[in-house]
């Protein structure tokens, strides 16, 4: 967010102001020379013989100040993510009062900027300080060699009064430009820092010659896929996992945290792509295919869904850009999100606060699940759609969905069980591995993992209900 404002406001100013002011300085000392020649050829000999002493600065100290820019403007990105990090979890801060901690960890990072900002600075100064120096030490030296040719006769007061004015105008016109040169290298390094994003290929892009999608019937297949995450090389997520889900099949990925339930999801929207094996929608392998119409077939309820700042309805219209009114409606109808809009003061029009912080978790879920509603996806991925909500906003959710999955592929991750027991199969995973598959009765009947997971979540539930 830095480069993309910080950074960017960097250039504009140079391009705004700078180089237009340069521009003049650079014309006006040219000028000024040229007088200087015309005034006295000799004088104006020995203030050429010292410019080059002048550009050497620029060019030591331009590289210098390139460098600490970069450093600075670094500095000052962390501390813009720090802040947005603190503001963003804010109420945690309060929670566990740690607002002192927080005024210290960015009071630390303001003094870092600081003293990063402070080095540009200091060598900013050093830089202005050496043209100046040059550059009058040169017009004293001149006036020491012209008062000379003034006692001797060779050139008249007023020659040497002209003389100085226009070296003085150009001594001036040196320094303000060595200033620029400053601000250039500061944008130069802005530059750079906007380079470096630029210059990043995505690691996820469409082939030079995409497979055209084959037709829609929502078979998809891993095979003996294994992923490992840049993160972490040497922890596999997933582990030679292969699975074939049939054409309008409700499957249920079932198992521990970290099991790899959700990356299974990840791998078919293709933000990530396999270390080993391939994963395979109606036939066409998925990194044959354009990222962008392979994921126009799939519609996702993620366990944490984002929520723009925007109105209720583009929001929801992000499922499908192009829906009417009277769509959204419907979808939001489905999601069982109709009733909390229709209380709210503009209805469908209503801005939300970014991330949503106008609404509760449960309704945040309830747009996200209209928006897939909205999609009309040939396969559904929910993970943990129904987390957030209460039980009676649940059910009416899950009625939703069992009408919505209807006559399509689903595949729905869940750690509570009681949401998966309608499944055609239960795929019961740890370690990143497939470790056993069937129906509800069946892997109860078998034992084993889901069988102790039933038992702790349906024990704990009637011990509750008891309470």
């Amino acid at each position: 967010m830095s480069r993309l404002t910080a950074d960017i406001g960097l250039l504009q100013s140079l391009i705004g102001s700078a180089i237009s002011m340069g521009v003049r300085q650079a014309i006006t000392g040219a000028g000024a020379f040229l007088m200087l020649v015309l005034t006295s050829a000799k004088l104006a000999g020995l203030i050429a013989l010292i410019l080059p002493m002048v550009v050497l600065p620029l060019v030591f100290f331009g590289r210098r100040e390139r460098r600490l820019s970069k450093a600075a403007q670094e500095r000052i990105g962390d501390l813009a993510a720090q802040a947005e990090e603190t503001l963003g979890g804010i109420r945690a801060i309060q929670a566990f009062t740690q607002e002192d901690r927080a005024r210290a960890r960015f009071a630390k990072g303001s003094e870092a900027a600081v003293r990063a900002a402070l080095r540009r600075v200091f060598s900013r100064s050093l830089l202005i300080l050496a043209v100046i120096l040059l550059g009058f030490g040169a017009i004293t030296f001149s006036l020491w060699v012209g008062g000379r040719d003034v006692i001797e006769g060779r050139i008249s007061g007023g020659e040497l009064s002209a003389f100085v004015f226009y070296a003085v105008l150009m001594a001036s016109s040196g320094a303000t430009v060595s200033e620029l040169w400053g601000e250039i290298q500061r944008a130069a390094a802005a530059a750079d820092r906007l380079g470096e994003v630029l210059a990043i290929a995505p690691a996820i892009a469409a082939p030079a010659n995409p497979l055209p999608l084959p037709p829609a019937q929502g078979r998809v297949v891993f095979e003996a896929v294994t992923l490992r995450y840049p993160t972490r090389p040497d922890t596999p997520a997933l582990s030679d996992f292969s699975l074939v889900v049939e054409p309008g099949e409700a499957i249920a990925l079932v198992g521990p945290s970290g099991a790899g339930k959700t990356s299974v999801l990840s791998l078919l929207l293709r933000f990530y792509d396999p270390s080993a094996g391939r994963i395979l929608l109606d036939g066409a392998e998925i990194t044959q295919l354009d990222p962008r119409a392979l994921r126009s077939r799939l519609g996702l309820v993620p366990q944490e869904p984002v929520i723009f700042s925007a109105s209720i309805a583009e929001n929801i219209r992000l499922g499908r850009p192009d829906a009417t009114d009277a769509e959204v409606a419907a979808a939001a109808e489905a999601a069982a999100a109709a009733e909390f809009i229709a209380a709210l003061p503009q209805g469908y029009a209503t801005e939300l606060g970014t991330r949503g912080v106008t609404l509760s978790g449960g309704q945040r879920q309830r747009l996200a699940i209209a928006r897939a509603i909205l999609r009309d996806p040939t396969v559904l991925l929910l993970d943990e759609a129904t987390s957030a909500l209460d039980a009676e906003s649940e059910f009416a959710v899950q009625q939703a969905l069992a009408r919505l999955c209807k006559g399509r592929t689903s595949i729905t991750v869940a750690h509570r069980l009681a949401t998966v027991r309608r499944a055609d199969r239960i795929v019961v995973m740890d370690a990143g591995r497939i470790i056993a598959t069937g129906t509800h009765e069946a892997l109860l009947a078998e034992g084993g993992l889901y069988a102790r997971l039933a038992a702790l979540q349906f024990t704990d539930g009637a011990r509750t209900q008891s309470l």
